[in-house]
């Protein structure tokens, strides 16, 4: 078993926004067969990809698995691609039920052993980090039991990432049991803060629901970011948009990715959007290209008035916080819109 590099420390210098890793995920390319996905997003110039295992793309179920894994591995070496392991595929454990079963569930063990599968994996294909999240708390299940099987189910998963070699990164979801920064920290905490426990930043999660501005949520994680998922949001909606469709300065954004001196891929994340993948991917790189030289150009201004926030120009953060908190916080209020989660909803 092959390990990944080792995550950068926490000290790392500073670099230019124009040398981020730019990847895009592959649950944005469900249409097609994952050798082509690839191919394709090498074509366009990506230098990465968010690989979700799921029903046709590396199936961790089905026999030849360490074949086909192995030949992954050769697919991404050849075409240059870095590589992170996602596991919000929707129906891939239970055909009738998204997502199901979670660490929450009565019966967690068809999760935890996926999330350990998805850890070797990784290791084997050379994966930077290995991404998964809570889940939603079922309804007959007190908030109280719901973390105690959390914090154990990560702790089995972090002791097989561990042993494989290759770092985690949970991801707070909106509508999960863990579903901000703060309850990222507390679940880190609540695990004895292993190394090899970082953190999945979803860009547009951090607009829909955080506090604090979409460039201060990348400060306030920095020395523990792994992975990076990227896409546009708007305040209260869980709705994972095109570039330019929410409300997310990203000049700003990648400065502060920049400025941690965060040398991972940067991932667009648009689980909805298969239909149009070329297309999309496309036009999200010239996006995010276009970004990272405003960015690089900006940035001593920037750094002057940084504490007047990223989004001052459109949407405030002050708005009202209407993400629903049903994953962990009784009475809070509701989601605009459909709930989503990982895998597009």
């Amino acid at each position: 078993m092959t390990a990944p590099p080792a995550p950068a420390a926490p000290d790392r210098p500073p670099l230019d926004p124009g040398a981020l890793r730019l990847g895009y995920g592959t649950n944005g390319f469900a249409n097609h067969r994952l050798g082509d996905a690839l191919a394709v997003l090498a074509d366009l110039g990506y230098q990465g990809v968010a690989l979700t295992l799921d029903h046709d793309h590396l199936d961790p179920f089905t026999p030849g698995l360490a074949r086909r894994v192995a030949a992954v591995r050769r697919r991404l070496d050849a075409l240059g691609l870095a590589v992170v392991v996602e596991t919000g595929a929707r129906y891939l454990l239970d055909p009738w039920h998204k997502h199901a079963p979670t660490l929450l569930h009565d019966d967690p063990a068809p999760r935890i052993d996926f999330l350990r599968r998805a850890a070797r994996i990784g290791a084997d294909l050379g994966a930077e980090a290995v991404s998964f999240w809570a889940g939603v708390r079922p309804p007959e299940v007190p908030a109280a039991l719901a973390w105690q099987r959390l914090v154990a189910g990560c702790a089995a998963v972090c002791a097989e990432a561990e042993a494989a070699g290759v770092p985690l990164g949970f991801e707070p979801e909106p509508g999960m049991l863990v579903e901000d920064i703060a309850g990222w920290f507390r679940l880190r905490e609540a695990l004895g803060a292993p190394p090899g426990f970082g953190i999945t930043l979803d860009i547009g999660h951090c607009r829909c629901l955080e506090p604090q501005p979409v460039p201060d949520c990348v400060t306030a994680v920095a020395d523990h970011l792994v992975n990076v998922q990227i896409d546009d949001m708007r305040r209260g909606v869980h709705e994972h948009l095109e570039f330019g469709a929410g409300e997310i300065d990203f000049p700003p954004v990648l400065r502060a990715l920049a400025a941690a001196g965060y040398r991972g891929l940067v991932a667009v994340e648009l689980p909805r959007h298969s239909h149009a993948a070329p297309a999309v991917a496309a036009r999200s790189l010239d996006f995010l290209r276009d970004a990272a030289r405003a960015a690089s150009a900006t940035a001593a201004t920037a750094a002057r008035g940084a504490a007047g926030g990223a989004d001052q120009h459109r949407t405030t953060d002050s708005a009202p916080l209407l993400c629903s908190r049903r994953g962990s916080t009784p009475g809070s209020p509701v989601l605009r819109g459909g709930l989503q989660s990982k895998g597009g909803g």
